[in-house]
């Protein structure tokens, strides 16, 4: 028997190492398959589409804010992965009044690292964590200073839109990655109009493909109000999920700035 305590200082005990776990948020799915829980986990949610075959394969327990709880019971889970942000806490507390369940919350890079190292030890999977988390820190490592630092704005979701502030995830890959992101003094995901961030003064706006799909109409839309500011589309995956997925987004800011981004 072990006790656990997870990233929103609850904790939990686990009789034995996991063999039915459930997740219920997408970029931990990923670490999961990456970590070689193949056998172990038992459902998903509807937007766990890394890796593609689980997505295709894996039994669906709704959505991440939308959880069908009569699905995780049929699922009798002896683990279940939660998120603060993604999940609703109404459904993560009744979930944990049957069942183990382990919430994380990342807000930066050393969360993540946390997370995925606490991960690994709740399946027996500390090696392989630790090789993870190692290959992350050595590709961040390898980002170039940069000696300017773009004024830019991330918008997550329009009408309205939104941005992000300097208490999230976003944030914290937005400075990793050279970026000054000009909203920082602001919390979580506030609104804000196109005058705003005119004001501001952003040299560059950038387009997420989640949670909103923005696509190539919305940039020709904000370009014609923001003339003297420059808009890309960007992967909002490589900027938002905490999990291994973190392995490939170093080289993807890399690309960003070999193509003149930064």
């Amino acid at each position: 028997m072990a006790v656990y305590t997870d990233q929103t200082g609850r904790s939990m005990v686990l009789d034995h190492e996991p063999r039915r776990i459930i997740s219920l948020v997408p970029s931990q799915t990923e670490l999961l398959h990456d970590l070689g829980l193949e056998e172990q986990v038992a459902g998903i949610t509807k937007f766990c589409v890394h890796p593609q075959a689980w997505f295709h394969s894996k039994p669906k327990i709704g959505g991440t804010k939308q959880v069908k709880v009569e699905a995780i019971h049929q699922l009798q889970p002896d683990l279940i992965i939660a998120n603060k942000e993604e999940n609703v806490k109404e459904q993560v507390e009744e979930l944990a009044r049957h069942y183990p369940v382990w919430t994380s919350d990342v807000n930066t890079l050393e969360d993540a690292y946390d997370m995925i190292a606490a991960i690994g030890n709740m399946t027996g999977k500390e090696a392989a964590s630790a090789q993870i988390i190692r290959q992350i820190t050595e590709s961040f490592s390898r980002l170039p200073a940069i000696d300017y630092k773009l004024r830019t704005c991330y918008l997550i979701w329009r009408e309205p839109y939104m941005t992000v502030g300097g208490d999230t995830f976003i944030h914290a890959m937005l400075e990793a990655a050279g970026f000054e992101n000009i909203f920082q003094h602001r919390r979580r995901y506030p609104e804000l109009s196109v005058e705003e961030v005119k004001e501001a003064g952003c040299e560059w706006l950038l387009l997420s493909s989640e949670p909103y799909p923005f696509r190539q109409k919305h940039v020709e839309e904000l370009q014609a109000l923001l003339p003297g500011t420059r808009i890309l589309l960007v992967d909002g995956e490589l900027f938002s999920w905490y999990g291994s997925r973190l392995l490939l987004a170093p080289d993807y800011f890399n690309r960003l700035r070999q193509q003149g981004c930064l």
